[in-house]
C-alpha cells in the first residue's frame, strides 16, 4: 500500500497506525533509513499487512467504527482525507478505507514520538471524552502555537506540573498527558488509581499541568523543518548548517527556556553561550521568550503549594536552591525517592531554572525531575518504566505539599 505522509508523521507513527513495525516499513523503504525526517507529501510504502474495507450503501464513519471496533480518531488518522467528513455522513459505496489495528489503549499514544500535533489531537479527544476537564491557553510560542494548561480537580489548593521544557525531552509531555488521561478516567468511573482515592484528591486539590512548554522546539527536534518554515534560515544558522535537530533543546529562537529565569541568571549567563545556540543559551535577558513569560504569568496568577518540572534524563530529583527551600522539602523528596527510586540531589550545577526561581520567589518546594537514562531523546521504549516510576509522585505530590508546607 502507498501512503502519502501528512504533517506530523514519523515512521513510528505510520507503523503504529497501520499495525506494522518500523523495521517492516524500513525494509520496503530503504531510503528512509538514511533520512532523519519525513516530508509532507512523501510517498511511503506500507507492507501488505493493512486491513482494507470497501464501503457499502448506507455506511457512515460511525457505523464503520462500530463494525471494526476502532475509534473515530484512529480511523481518521489512517485515512487523513476523512478529516472533513462528519461521523454520521453517508460515504457512498465503493470507497476503499484502511482499517487500523484495534490495539489503541485509551487516547494518548505512548509508543511513539510526542509532538504538538499529538498534543492538540489528544487534548481535543480528552475534552470530548471527559467534558469536566478544564483547559485554558496561557500564552503562545514564538511561532504562535498555543501553550495549553489542563486542570485536574476542583479543590482550592493548587499545584503545578510542567514538561517538555527542552525540545528533545518530548517524552515528558507524553508522561504528563497519560497521567491526565488516567486521572480523568479514574474520576469519571469513580475508581481508585494505584490505591489513591481520586475523588478525594479531585475535591481537595487543583492539579494544573502544562505538558509542553516548548512546542516549537519539540516540533523541530522530532519533525525537522523545510525551507518554507518561517525560521528556516535562522534555525539552520544556529545549528551550524546541520539539518539534524535531535540534539536541539532550545526554543525556535535558540534560547533555553530553563535558563531564562531571574534566579542567578547573570551568574549562569557568564558560562553559557553568548548568542542563540541549540543548547544552554539563556537569552539576552531573563524572561525574554514568550513561552517563559507565559509560565511566569501563569505561576504569578496562582497560589501553588509546590511545583514539579519534568526533564530528561538521569533518574534524579533536584530539590534545593541556595538553601532557600522551605523546611519539609527534604522530607518530600525522600518520599519521592521511595516512590520512584530516583536519587535526590540538593543542588544542580546550574542556575536560572524555573524550579530555582519558584523556590526563590515563593519559598515553597520546587522539584526538577529527570526521567529516563541514556541520551536524549530518551528512547520511547523506556516509557512504561518511566511512567511506572513517576505515577506515584504525580498522584501523591499534592498530599505531600499539603502535609509538609505551612501556607
Amino acid at each position: 500500500m502507498r501512503y502519502v505522509t501528512q504533517k506530523g508523521d514519523t515512521v513510528a507513527k505510520i507503523a503504529n497506525r497501520f499495525g506494522t513495525s518500523v523495521a517492516g516499513i524500513l525494509s520496503v523503504n530503504p531510503s528512509l533509513g538514511r533520512k532523519r525526517y519525513l516530508v509532507p507529501g512523501q510517498v511511503v510504502i506500507v507492507p501488505d499487512t493493512v486491513s482494507t474495507y470497501e464501503t457499502q450503501n448506507g455506511d457512515t464513519l460511525y457505523c464503520i467504527t462500530r463494525l471494526f471496533g476502532v475509534s473515530l480518531q484512529e480511523l481518521r488518522l489512517a485515512n487523513p482525507w476523512l478529516g472533513s467528513i462528519a461521523q454520521e455522513e453517508m460515504l457512498g459505496p465503493g470507497t476503499a478505507l484502511m482499517i487500523p489495528p484495534t490495539c489503541l489503549d485509551g487516547i494518548v499514544r505512548t509508543n511513539e514520538e510526542y509532538t504538538p500535533y499529538d498534543l492538540a489531537r489528544d487534548t481535543a479527544a480528552l475534552q470530548e471524552s471527559y467534558p469536566f476537564l478544564q483547559m485554558v491557553t496561557i500564552g503562545h510560542s514564538v511561532a504562535g502555537k498555543p501553550l495549553r494548561a489542563i486542570r485536574l480537580g476542583n479543590g482550592r489548593k493548587e499545584v503545578f506540573y510542567s514538561g517538555a521544557w527542552h525540545a528533545n525531552e518530548w517524552i515528558t509531555a507524553s508522561v504528563l498527558m497519560k497521567f491526565v488521561e488516567d486521572m480523568a478516567r479514574a474520576y469519571s468511573e469513580k475508581e481508585k488509581l494505584q490505591g489513591y482515592d481520586i475523588e478525594e484528591i479531585w475535591d481537595r486539590f487543583s492539579i494544573w499541568i502544562v505538558p509542553m512548554v516548548n512546542p516549537d522546539g519539540v516540533e523541530l527536534s522530532v519533525l525537522g523543518i523545510d525551507y518554507a518554515y518561517p525560521y528556516y534560515g535562522e534555525v539552520l544558522a544556529i545549528n551550524n548548517g546541520c539539518d539534524n535537530f535531535t540534539g536541539w533543546t532550545a526554543n525556535i529562537r535558540g534560547v533555553d527556556l530553563n535558563h531564562q529565569w531571574p534566579a542567578l541568571w547573570e551568574e549562569e549567563a557568564r558560562t553559557s553561550p553568548q548568542a542563540p545556540f541549540p543548547r544552554h543559551y539563556g537569552g539576552p535577558y531573563p524572561l525574554s521568550e514568550p513561552e517563559a513569560r507565559a509560565v511566569y504569568e501563569f505561576t504569578k496568577g496562582h497560589d501553588f503549594l509546590g511545583v514539579l518540572a519534568y526533564h530528561s534524563q538521569g533518574q534524579v530529583i533536584f530539590w534545593g536552591f541556595q538553601h532557600m527551600e522551605p523546611a519539609g522539602s527534604e522530607e518530600i523528596v525522600r518520599r519521592m525517592q521511595t516512590l520512584s527510586t530516583y536519587t535526590p540531589v540538593h543542588t544542580a550545577d546550574s542556575f536560572a531554572g524555573y524550579k530555582d526561581w519558584f523556590i526563590q520567589e515563593h519559598r515553597r518546594p520546587g522539584y526538577t525531575i529527570e526521567v529516563g537514562v541514556g541520551v536524549n531523546p530518551v528512547p520511547i521504549e523506556q516509557f512504561d518504566s518511566i511512567y511506572h516510576q513517576n505515577q506515584g509522585i504525580l498522584l501523591e505530590a499534592p498530599l505531600l505539599f499539603e502535609r509538609y508546607i505551612t501556607v
